[in-house]
Formats: structure tokens, sequence, C-alpha cells
């Protein structure tokens, strides 16, 4: 029995089933793009920990600013006994944000920050309700798990969703659903199930992640904007997934001509440590009073330490130029795999910035999905020693997240390897 086996009959021992795992790989070491197994084999990670690590498995930077911040102290509780990293990552962060007059909190994951941007568009507004979009995920706990646009798997067999939570369909040309087509089911929403005036928030991602990395178009936006203003709703953009230089800029709400009331962020502001955050404006978030955010580990010395060094990261190596360079690139090669006779059927291929994704669908020129081509590909991709991950309201769709970090060489590699499984897997 290899190390890998005998830790999968370990892990299925141990561990509930309701953690899904995408590969039967268990990790040993990783650097930068590369990953090595239990078993010494070596892949290239196009997941990086679902765009966690956009600076790179163990960037030096990072882990340099880890070790640091270990000589000096590890926990306090925010709560309790306060730190200057915390104070200063807020202060970047809401110089970054586009956001004119903004305050930051820290939390631990994306769905706590998900939950408090919630609870601040409740308390601000006074107001119960809160809409969300077909194909988005904003996290698996009851609240967030409701705000996620698909059942299966987030909330199979849990019953009916927290009350007062809505969704609309997400504007997806090429499935059919037009920008006007989401309007008017919005619309549709305020006359037949919840009126504008109790709605707090409408949420979404500006690509959508575990979605299928559909692109919010850029009238979309401006039209959710004017429509929140028109009824006094809170527009919540969940950046957790699109932060921190993968699509390109800073933060992907930069593309549009919108301020939104609050942010999200989590995944790669840390390079890889616990660290999520809601980034407001401040007469809105600081509605709840003294006390009704935190939490234990929220704002991690640790994980601030770490998040302060991707920030240099980004800005020194120019991440957000590579993001799209590599992007540009990878587009490039995903449409020769496309034009190829003898790969499977590849429908529409998209991304903004280094956030790419492409659709397996049931022939070639078509846009009906096929998901039964999805594991497939995953799995002999795998087998040749690259890891990529699938997504998408219709699960048809492969994503592509690379580091930002990688080598030209490698990246190319990457994509030899996938030009090679969509041969042999179709």
């Amino acid at each position: 029995m290899s190390n890998n086996e005998n830790l999968l009959a370990r892990r299925k021992a141990a561990v509930p089933q309701g953690v899904a795992s995408a590969t039967s790989v268990f990790v040993e070491r990783a650097e930068n793009a590369e990953l090595w197994d239990a078993d010494g084999r070596r892949f290239l990670d196009f997941a990086v920990g679902i765009a966690v690590c956009n600076t790179g498995h163990r960037h030096q930077k990072v882990i340099e600013a880890v070790r640091k911040q270990l000589d000096q102290y590890t926990h306090t509780a925010f709560q309790v006994v306060q730190y200057e990293p915390y104070v200063a990552l807020a202060e970047r962060l809401n110089d970054a944000a586009p956001i004119a007059d903004a305050k930051t909190i820290f939390f631990t994951t994306g769905a706590e920050a998900v939950e408090n941007a919630i609870k601040v568009a409740r308390s601000h507004t006074g107001r119960p309700g809160v809409i969300a979009f077909r194909g988005a995920f904003h996290g698996r706990t009851a609240l967030t798990g409701s705000l996620t646009g698909k059942i299966m798997p987030y909330r199979t067999g849990a019953g009916l969703g927290v009350p007062g939570i809505y969704h609309a369909p997400f504007p997806v040309e090429h499935h059919g659903i037009s920008v006007d087509d989401s309007f008017a089911h919005l619309e549709a929403l305020f006359k037949t199930d919840i009126e504008a005036k109790d709605v707090a928030a409408i949420i979404l991602e500006p690509v959508q992640g575990e979605g299928g990395f559909y692109i919010a178009p850029k009238d979309f936006m401006a039209r959710l904007r004017a429509l929140c203003d028109l009824h006094g709703i809170m527009l919540i953009c969940d950046e957790i997934q699109t932060g921190f230089a993968r699509t390109g800029k800073l933060f992907a709400t930069e593309y549009y001509d919108i301020e939104p009331d609050m942010i999200t962020v989590a995944k790669a502001l840390a390079g890889g440590f616990p660290l999520s955050g809601l980034i407001g404006k401040r007469s809105v978030i600081d509605t709840p009073a003294p006390g009704g955010m935190g939490g234990t580990y929220g704002g991690s010395p640790i994980g601030c330490a770490a998040a302060h060094a991707v920030m240099d990261v980004i800005a020194e190596e120019g991440l957000c130029a590579r993001a799209d360079k590599l992007g540009a690139r990878m587009k490039e090669r995903l449409q020769a795999m496309k034009d190829r006779a003898d790969t499977m059927p590849i429908g529409d291929i998209r991304g903004l910035g280094a956030m790419v994704a492409f659709e397996l669908v049931a022939e070639k020129g078509g846009n009906k999905p096929d998901p039964l081509l999805v594991g497939k590909l995953t799995a002999e991709a795998l087998i040749r020693g690259l890891i990529i991950l699938s997504c998408g309201y219709w699960a048809n769709t492969i994503r592509l997240l690379v580091p930002l970090t990688i080598p030209e060489d490698q990246l190319e590699e990457g994509l030899d390897i996938l030009e090679a499984a969509l041969v042999a897997a179709a």
C-alpha cells in the first residue's frame, strides 16, 4: 500500500464524508507552483488551495513575516489586547479598496465575513431580506449556505434554507440569460415575493467562483448599484475568490464604475494563513454597537503578518499586471486546444486576469453542458501530474487558478499536460 493509499484509508475512517476532496493526493511539501505528494510524486498545482496562494506556496516574504511574528506573540484576541498589525492592515485595505471612506474588520473564514456583512446590512437598514444569485457561492454555514445559489452538494438533505433569502438568475448570455432577464426577475421578486423596502442587501460575486467563473457584465453592475440606491438596499461585493490580484486588479470591483457598500475578502489575503475581512463604508460598517462583531481568532496576528507580506509582494512583483499576462496566455493556449479536432469538445473560454475557465460541452461548436466529461478530464490531468478543479452551475466548467508567481516554463508545462489530457480523455 502506498503512503497516499494508507493516508486515504485513515482519512475515511477518521474524517466525515461531508468534507469532500477533489483528489486522492496527500501533500508532503509545496513550493510556488509545485507540490509533492506523500509518495514523492511531483504535481503542478493549478488550484493553489482554491485561489488562496496567489503568491505561490510558501512565498519567502510571507514565510519570513510569519516567522518574525511567531517570535513576538501569536494570540491575544484583538478584543482583549490589541496589536498594531491589525490596525495597519485595516488602514492598507481601507486605502486600497474601491470605497471612498472605509473601515475594515477582520475574521478567520470567508463565511464569517459574509455572515457579518449580512448582519451589518440588516442592522443598518432595519430590514430582513437578502437577494443573492443562482450559481453563487458564499459559504456552507446555515446562512451562507442559504445564500449560495446551488443546493447540491451544499444544502443537500439540510432542509429549507434560512428565511428571507431570495435568488435571481445571474446573466450568462451564451446560456440564454441576459442582463434584462436578470432584472426582469428582480422586478418580479419585488412584486411577488418580497417588497423592495424589506430588502437589506443584494450580494454577488463580480466573477462567480464555484458558479463557473461567469463575469458580471459592466452594465449589470451599474444597474444593480442604481437599483440599490433607488430602494435603499446595501450592495455587497463578495471578493473572497476574486480578490488580491487574481483578476488583474487588487479587487475585481475596480473594473466597474461603482462603489459597493461592503466588500468581503478572504482566501488570497494572507497567502495560505486563515484570515478574512469585511471592508465597508464608514457610515454602514459602524452600525453594530461595540461587541456586536468579532471572534476569538478574528484578525490573527499571524494572519495579519502574512497579509502585510502578501500586499508587499503584489506591489513589488507587479502581480496585477502579471495576472493579465498569464490569463492572456492561458486563453490563447485554450483556444488552440479548442480548435484541435482530437480534443474533448470545449465551449466558452473566459477569464478576467488569471481567473480563467472553459466549459466542456456535448459537441464542438455548441454550448450544451456535458458535466460527465469533467471527471474524466480532471482524473486524466491528475494522472499526468496536473491539479485542476471543476466548478459551475451546470457542473461542466474547468477553472485554472495558477499562482501569479508561476515561472513561465511551468505554466507552459502545465498547459501541455492539460492539452494531452484533453486528447487522451476525449
